[in-house]
């Protein structure tokens, strides 16, 4: 095996890490991962690290679950990837049949794919081929909300909403709509939540009767919007985002590529508000932090309009090489039928409970904002001043710095700026839980009130 010397001296001389800024990481002294063990990650020199952050929001029964590596050794045994173009195969097919039956009614096709980004981007272009085919050639046009994310691929960043992210490829991009986001800790329109949401929607109402005949599909982030800072919607948002999309006869698309998987504490984010959207997305969760899979659900009336002889090419050309592949498909299965023999949605929910009320205690420090939380989803947004709001600036690097002090006591998180994380795996213990707050809390103490 490699000396850690050398690994450090290899990772800074050719690897090129995501969302890093590359020149303060040869400066500083790196982790490696060797190994995982439940809800830990363990570095070479074995030191052990609390997954506060279910390794990019992932990771769903812990490292290392046995169910999982037995249903992957012995599908390796059989067969890794074969390809769905023009052939299935058996954990494709026998996915595709759970998905149906898990998701909201009415999603009763699946598209795999390999990750969330591309998950959206396959949504994106059948909306848009569905509407050509029914002869609505101008409906070119979707909305998204403020502060969205939906992933990196053109067409995702295309309907993103984080300038931080996306202002930079502005002129690769095509115009899309965006409305505001019911972010009431920051909103101008009021204090009140339930204002806020009526204002928004009321916005996203007056775009859709403007636009009406252009516009292809509302995109959201159901409940929570993810790189956004973990920012939850006010109860009835959701609910209202779909009723317009009904009345004014668009398309609803579903990110759910982090919330779904019973991140919030339903399986979907959606189910909290009874909304079945016209297309779903899933990623992440979906192989329990194991493998890259995606998978994009729509109903019989999107798909049937694709039908068609050969020559009239209503097909839908889109495919990845490792669509459907056996090895994805057969981690997915094992991770749905984990959360069924453990009744896992209804195991979790004490947990729930006491994640909500230990996070509010984190008001109690003196440069806590705002606290957020639905689910297995915690979000800590620090302020220099409690009373104006007033946010550090980038030079300040405050959420980096917590993180990293918080590192030093075991645990692992990464900040979205200002606001910092807590995601955990949905097996970890409320003792595990506990220990990990205990050290997000000291390490905003050692941060920023030392």
């Amino acid at each position: 095996m490699s000396s850690k010397q050398a690994l450090t001296e290899w990772d800074k001389r050719y690897l090129w890490h995501p969302f890093t800024q590359m020149k303060e990481w040869f400066e500083e002294e790196i982790i490696i991962i060797e190994r995982g063990d439940g809800i830990y990650l363990i570095d070479i020199d074995g030191k052990h690290y609390i997954d506060g952050i279910s390794s990019m929001w992932t990771n769903v029964h812990g490292h290392r679950h046995q169910a999982i590596n037995d249903a992957l050794k012995t599908q390796i045994d059989k067969v890794s990837h074969s390809t769905l173009l023009g052939y299935s195969n058996v954990p494709a097919i026998q996915l595709a049949k759970k998905l149906v039956e898990i998701t909201p009614e009415g999603l009763n096709r699946v598209f795999f794919s390999d990750n969330g980004s591309t998950a959206v981007e396959i949504a994106l272009k059948i909306a848009h081929q569905f509407w050509q085919h029914q002869g609505e050639i101008h409906r070119d046009t979707f909305v998204s909300i403020d502060h969205a994310y939906h992933g990196d691929t053109i067409g995702a960043v295309s309907i993103g909403r984080i300038d931080l992210f996306h202002q930079i490829f502005q002129s690769l991009l095509f115009p899309s709509i965006s409305v505001s986001t019911p972010y009431a800790y920051r909103s101008t329109i009021s204090d009140d939540p339930a204002e806020v949401r009526d204002a928004c929607l009321h916005k996203l109402e007056r775009v859709l009767q403007s636009d009406a005949d252009k516009i292809s599909a509302v995109v959201a982030e159901p409940i929570v919007q993810g790189a956004g800072g973990m920012l939850i919607a006010p109860d009835g948002f959701l609910r209202g985002v779909a009723d317009l999309t009904q009345k004014y006869g668009t398309l609803l698309i579903l990110d759910e590529v982090m919330t779904g998987l019973g991140r919030t504490g339903r399986m979907w984010a959606c189910e909290h508000e009874n909304v079945a959207p016209d297309i779903l997305c899933t990623a992440k969760g979906l192989t329990a932090g194991y493998l890259p899979l995606a998978a994009t659900l729509t109903t019989n009336r999107i798909h049937d309009t694709f039908l068609g002889e050969y020559h009239e090419m209503k097909t839908f050309f889109h495919g990845h090489t490792f669509t459907g592949n056996q090895l994805g498909c057969v981690a997915a299965l094992a991770n749905l039928e984990i959360f069924e023999r453990e009744n896992l949605l209804e195991k979790i929910q004490p947990k729930i409970i006491h994640f909500k009320n230990r996070l509010q205690t984190f008001y109690n420090l003196k440069h806590v904002g705002d606290v957020r939380t639905i689910g297995m989803i915690g979000a800590v947004e620090l302020v220099q001043d409690k009373t104006t709001k007033a946010e550090f600036s980038s030079q300040h690097k405050v959420g980096i710095r917590v993180c990293k002090a918080a590192l030093k006591h075991g645990a692992i998180l990464r900040p979205l700026v200002n606001t910092i994380v807590i995601m955990p795996p949905l097996s970890i213990a409320i003792t595990e839980l506990n220990q990990l707050l205990d050290v997000v809390y000291a390490a905003i103490q050692e941060v920023l009130e030392a």
